[in-house]
């Protein structure tokens, strides 16, 4: 049952048709994503820390992170990945079997040091991914986060080389978090061969854009749970005044 949550999580990935991620935070925001028809639900570590209490950047331990994670799977009958940023200090085996124990069948694993913007070598991350390729089997759909539109320099040639070592290291897909620029967009996409996520935020690209682009994947990150914590404030401010909130 994993290896096919796997398979079809992988197969959602389509250059120019691509997966929708409205990523989520507990068990209701996952049912409330697969009641609304998307095909996969996706963890944002940022929210799952916000709700656990801890800050992101691997404020959250592995197993609380993992746990929530687990809830989530148990809630929906979708495939669910992860994003688990750079594996909370766990080796790369102990990973694998730690997101297959929580019912993922994909994560998210982020190319900067947690909390200090700090990227890491290509090849020692290249070499990471591998080991997690090889601990997981095909039952993990890898989505490799590079992050030089955040921490470094922005350059496509320096995340092309990234994205390709990543690639060939095992990953599924990468996930140039931060680029919005359509034309860089398209270009990665079309050296990369579309296996390129991207954040949807305000102001960027409408997802129906991003699919002209020629993106595999779409992401949400911590932009949804941001705005029904923005929504639950309006109603706790009318609730203070004594109005009805709703």
């Amino acid at each position: 049952m994993t290896a096919d949550k796997a398979d079809a999580l992988r197969a959602l990935h389509v250059p120019g048709t691509p997966l929708v991620l409205p990523n989520v935070w507990d068990a209701a925001s996952a049912r409330a994503v697969q009641d609304a028809g998307f095909p996969a639900v996706a963890t944002g570590s940022a929210a799952v820390a916000r709700v656990l209490g801890y800050e992101d950047g691997e404020g959250t331990p592995a197993d609380e992170m993992m746990a929530a994670v687990a809830r989530v799977a148990r809630a929906v009958d979708v495939p669910v990945t992860a994003d688990v940023e750079r594996g909370y200090a766990l080796e790369p085996a102990a990973l694998a079997e730690a997101l297959a124990g929580a019912g993922a069948v994909g994560c998210n694993l982020e190319d900067s040091l947690p909390g200090t913007g700090e990227m890491v070598e290509t090849g020692v991350q290249a070499d990471f991914l591998a080991e997690v390729r090889a601990a997981a089997g095909p039952g993990l759909v890898i989505n490799a986060r590079i992050d030089l539109y955040l921490y470094g320099s922005g350059d496509r040639a320096a995340a092309v080389e990234r994205a390709r070592r990543y690639l060939e290291a095992g990953a599924d897909c990468v996930y140039p978090i931060g680029l919005a620029d359509e034309e860089e967009i398209r270009a990665l996409a079309g050296e990369l061969g579309g296996m390129v996520n991207i954040l949807f935020r305000p102001g960027g690209p409408s997802p129906a854009r991003l699919a002209e682009l020629g993106v595999a994947r779409i992401s949400f990150g911590s932009g949804l749970h941001r705005a029904s914590a923005d929504y639950t404030r309006g109603l706790l401010a009318k609730v203070k005044e004594g109005r009805s909130p709703y």
